[in-house]
């Protein structure tokens, strides 16, 4: 219609500046600055008036360029710029966040001495808050005489974009309450409501919810829109719903927030039927690429995959796929539910493919199970010569973290480091996580010490680092100086801190961090009430483990399996079973984790008939298929038994290859037993299995030294000798005050050693004469009586036992701590010990605990 007006003033009255302003004007409110300009152009006269339309056309459309550089023409020429053509180019100013363009505009509106007027002012307010200037927007602010709303707006907008949210706050508390008769109007509702949503502050929300009520706003649809968005970024997605349905102007953002918030949630369902009812609304109503946007983070199971398919359909039709970001989205969405074609095929359906494209391709690969792909596309990305970004370096990082390629990873933290990158935070912590998942944990703590700034994140994925890769003493010290650093610890450094304490057996420490956690209401989370339980129960203090566990306001499966297997290890097979039982009939189905938890119990305690019923119970009831560490401790438990026929057959039985982990334990029961035949033919499976492995060797020199044939046992260590492979050392540890001794077996070199020998010295005669007899089977060399009697005086436990009866206060609970098993002569000793000094001694081996108390040990002497 416009343009027909045009054609008739073009043959009338084509020289009229009234009109010919009015049509630049016309145009620009259309959508259509080109035409405006066109008309500008044509005119044979300009006056100011024309000039400011068109400007103001340019500025009305997001040209904030265009805007300026007609600005600098008007400069050149006779006009001179007035009141209205500045708060145009400084609003073009701040869209371009061009600040020194908006200080030079400033100072001409001085010069030209139009700094007082209102709408030039608001415009700067506005100008500087955009740019990050806020203090000048404050300066700008305090220098009006008489501020209207469109200043206090322009203010609060200035606090709010700049993150200062009580200063935005204050700002419109001082509308409510301050000069004149200023009453909030929408632009106000629109623009504090986003603070509210942003930082969560439902309570603030909730009161401009009434106040809107009151004002009679909340009938507008942007302030409503405003309002629906704010209850679904405070989590009150039901608030937020029943303000949509009770709304009777919803328009597309409407539908678009209310989409976004099901979305937020996680909610498939929620979301494509809201999707559904907007396409029911008819064809005013039709979902656009920004709806697009917001269905497409649902979609990240396999399960999904055909909504995701007629939901791009859809953009298909309606051009949409022609939009680069909903393109990308598409190819990261088909990605995560694993259709990798599907993905491949948008990705190289696209005429344009920016970085951002590749990245969505290359970051789908990554996350989504494909590492190897990742790889291949950054290489071809790079052949096109497109440069990545800090998004492709990290999605890189990831897949060579997935693909555990230490190599290609040095290569990539070479390009980071020649490129600067490496001040990223987030390319930090995928370096971080890269050394950690390949076991370099010294090369992630060097990259984790050059960071400029370390966040809580990167201390967590350093501490978790540490506790993966199974160093304790490491964790323990960064975690100690997190605190120092005064970073409050999250939830996942507790964690990392209580499997540490459970590795290292460090109970007073465990102590102290369960203190804390308790303080700073960490153990609400399940995963760290588990963590606690562990940590207890593997630092000998099965007791204390139930108390948390009983306490427990829910107790979901982990928990559950957890104290299960701590009774395990503890030898309590009769308390797991009664605990599995319970499980059960509170409605909890157990996994494979609970089975191994179970089985381990009971080849602990040697209840091998309950042992059975359970394992063929776990396909038959529980519909679970055994694994190998499952028949890992079947084989454990008919071996420790006796039953080595049994065990034999079952190996025999297994559809999937018994790894080395299952002839080990068949192995160590031939040599309990002295069954050499066996014992032979499983040491030839062992070794040929596993030939890499030192405590392979040594299990097999153990059975050959059983028995007396040295011969064999030289041979065997003739050829880990050869191999270059070399067995633990027996090491025991013990914790007195908090700080941790440790001990090697015949170590004379300790500051104390004499006083230690001579302790042990005067305990064996106390035990002596309660009926102790040295045990020199336990000595696996070629050696005289004598020779093996000394040799068994050494042993790292009983140097950490009497290290600790001189360290520590009569009647105070002894836990030694052993990195292999128990020899049967310090296990007949501990006994006699606990009954002569009246104390309990806790021995945690490489498989269980021993308690002794007054001669007697928990595990029944079955271990």
């Amino acid at each position: 219609m416009g343009r027909k007006v045009h054609d008739f003033i073009s043959k009338n009255c084509n020289n009229d500046f009234v009109i010919s302003t009015r049509l630049i004007t016309m145009y620009a409110m259309c959508g259509v600055p080109l035409e405006s300009r066109f008309v500008f152009d044509h005119l044979e006269r300009r006056n100011l008036y024309q000039w400011n339309a068109l400007i103001s056309g340019y500025t009305r459309n997001d040209l904030w360029g265009e805007a300026v550089l007609l600005f600098v023409e008007l400069l050149v020429g006779e006009n001179t710029p007035d009141n209205y053509t500045f708060p145009c180019v400084i609003k073009a100013c701040g869209g371009l966040s061009c600040l020194v363009l908006g200080q030079a505009v400033h100072g001409m509106l001085i010069k030209l001495g139009l700094d007082s007027d209102m709408y030039a002012c608001n415009s700067l307010i506005a100008m500087y808050g955009k740019c990050g200037c806020i203090s000048d927007s404050v300066k700008v602010f305090d220098k009006i005489a008489v501020r209207n709303l469109v200043s206090w707006n322009a203010m609060i907008c200035g606090f709010s974009e700049n993150g200062l949210k009580e200063e935005s706050f204050i700002a419109f508390r001082e509308v409510l309450m301050g000069e004149g008769d200023l009453r909030p109007d929408v632009a106000t509702l629109v623009t504090i409501l986003p603070v509210c949503a942003s930082d969560g502050e439902l309570d603030m929300g909730m009161v401009i919810h009434g106040l809107a009520v009151r004002l009679g706003l909340d009938h507008e649809v942007m302030v409503n829109n405003a309002l629906i968005d704010m209850y679904v970024k405070c989590g009150c997605i039901s608030d937020a719903r029943i303000l949509f349905d009770k709304s009777v102007s919803k328009n597309e953002v409407s539908w678009n927030v209310m989409i976004n918030g099901y979305s937020r949630e996680g909610d498939v369902y929620g979301t494509f039927c809201l999707l559904r009812e907007m396409q029911m609304e008819g064809e005013t109503m039709r979902a656009n690429a920004i709806t697009i946007l917001n269905v497409l983070p649902v979609c990240l199971e396999q399960s999904q995959l055909r909504s995701l398919k007629e939901l791009y359909g859809y953009t298909f039709r309606n051009g949409f796929e022609y939009d680069e970001m909903v393109a990308n989205a598409f190819v990261a969405a088909y990605a995560k539910c694993g259709a990798f074609t599907s993905a491949s095929n948008v990705f190289y359906g696209m005429e344009i493919k920016t970085v951002s494209s590749w990245n969505a391709l290359i970051g789908g690969y990554a996350q989504n199970g494909d590492p190897r792909m990742a790889m291949e596309s950054f290489v071809e990305m790079t052949s096109l010569g497109l440069d990545p970004d800090w998004f492709t370096i990290g999605s890189l990082l990831l897949a060579c973290s997935h693909l555990k390629s230490l190599n290609d990873g040095k290569v990539i933290h070479g390009f980071v480091v020649r490129n600067g990158l490496g001040v990223d935070s987030f390319i930090g912590i995928s370096l971080l996580s890269l050394y950690i998942r390949c076991g370099e944990p010294l090369h992630a703590r060097i990259v984790f010490d050059g960071m400029e700034e370390r966040n809580l994140v990167s201390w967590n994925a350093m501490i978790a680092g540490y506790s993966q890769n199974e160093l304790p003493n490491s964790v323990i010290d960064l975690f100690c100086k997190m605190q120092q650093d005064r970073i409050q610890p999250s939830e996942i450094a507790i964690m990392s801190m209580f499997t540490a304490c459970a590795q290292l057996s460090a109970l007073r420490i465990g102590k102290e961090v369960h203190c804390f956690a308790l303080k700073e209401n960490f153990v609400e989370y399940d995963f760290v009430s588990s963590s606690i339980i562990d940590m207890y129960a593997k630092s000998g203090c099965i007791e204390h483990s139930r108390r948390v566990f009983d306490k427990l306001s829910f107790k979901d499966l982990v928990s559950w399996t957890v104290m299960i297997t701590g009774y395990g290890i503890h030898g309590r097979g009769e308390k797991a079973i009664e605990l599995f039982e319970k499980m059960k009939r509170e409605g909890f189905n157990p996994d494979g984790l609970t089975f191994i938890g179970l089985l381990m119990a009971c080849s602990h305690a040697g209840l091998v008939e309950e042992g059975l019923k359970y394992f063929s119970g776990m396909l038959e009831e529980h519909n679970i298929e055994p694994k190998l560490e499952h028949f890992a401790c079947m084989v454990d438990m008919l071996g420790r038994a006796g039953y080595l026929d049994y065990a034999t057959r079952l190996i025999e039985e297994m559809t999937e290859e018994p790894d080395s982990g299952i002839w080990g334990a068949l192995l160590s029961a031939c040599r309990i037993h002295s069954d050499m035949d066996l014992g032979e033919k499983v040491s030839k499976k062992l070794l040929e299995l596993d030939p890499n492995q030192a405590e392979n060797y040594v299990l097999v020199s153990n059975l050959f030294a059983g028995s007396g044939r040295w011969d064999d046992v030289r041979r065997v260590r003739g050829k880990m000798k050869e191999m270059g492979l070399s067995k633990d050392a027996r090491r025991s540890w013990i914790d007195v005050d908090g700080k941790v001794y440790n001990f090697l077996i015949g170590d004379d070199k300790l500051p104390e050693s004499e006083k230690l020998h001579e302790t042990w010295r005067e305990l064996e005669q106390k035990i002596v004469r309660i009926g102790y007899i040295p045990d020199t089977v336990s000595v696996l060399h070629e050696l005289d009586e004598e020779e093996k009697v000394n040799i068994l005086r050494g042993h790292s436990e009983k140097l950490a036992i009497a290290y600790g009866l001189l360290k520590t206060t009569k009647g105070t609970t002894l836990r030694i701590y052993k990195n292999l098993r128990i020899c049967g002569d310090c296990h007949n000793a501990a006994k006699l010990v606990s009954k002569v000094v009246h104390r309990e001694i806790i021995v945690r081996d490489n498989k269980c605990f021993h308690h002794f108390r007054e001669g007697q040990c928990s595990c029944g002497d079955y271990w």
